[in-house]
């Protein structure tokens, strides 16, 4: 599986011992708050779970989704992936703890996988369904040229509620 490197960090398969500062960076209601599959409180036994998950799915033949940790001098403080991967297209998803929001890190982590996924895997199109209020990550989209294709209405079901959802895309 890659591993792709820029100044600030790398962005690398999971791997056994990331659990602890896996768990520690993602447990945060302002990180969960606006992802669609992150639960919060989120405990270290998701952690593990995920992170076997990931390890599992990396070895499978199957390849429906992909999902790496983004480090920085070892320490897991994001993540991001791919799913629904079919022939020409592919969803991204991703998260950053707290601490390194407004450093430019999810902008450029997004640039380096949307052309992994074009150059990689092949894909044609990469598009993303963000929460309608969340527009940290609209403007990470739209910063990596992303294009707003629509409104989803009550598209999101999370914590007992509806919410709408964006949907953005780009075309190789």
């Amino acid at each position: 599986m890659a591993v792709i490197k820029s100044k600030k960090f790398v962005i690398r398969p999971y791997k056994k011992g990331d659990e602890i500062l896996l768990q520690r960076n993602i447990n945060d209601k302002a990180v969960c708050k606006y992802t669609l599959r992150i639960p919060y409180p989120y405990t270290i036994k998701e952690a593990k779970d995920w992170i076997s998950r990931c390890i599992k799915s990396k070895n499978g033949k199957n390849k429906k989704e992909i999902h790496f940790a983004i480090d920085v001098n070892g320490e897991v403080i994001g993540g991001m992936g791919f799913i629904k991967i079919e022939k020409h297209k592919a969803e991204i998803g991703y998260w950053l703890g707290k601490k390194y929001w407004n450093r430019g890190i999810m902008t450029e982590a997004v640039k380096l996988m949307v052309n992994f996924g074009f150059k990689k895997l092949k894909l044609v199109r990469i598009y993303a369904q963000i929460f309608s209020k969340n527009r940290r990550s609209a403007r990470v989209l739209e910063k990596n040229g992303f294009r707003f294709e629509g409104l989803l209405r009550k598209e999101i079901y999370k914590n007992n509620k509806l919410s709408d959802a964006i949907l953005y895309a780009k075309i190789k």
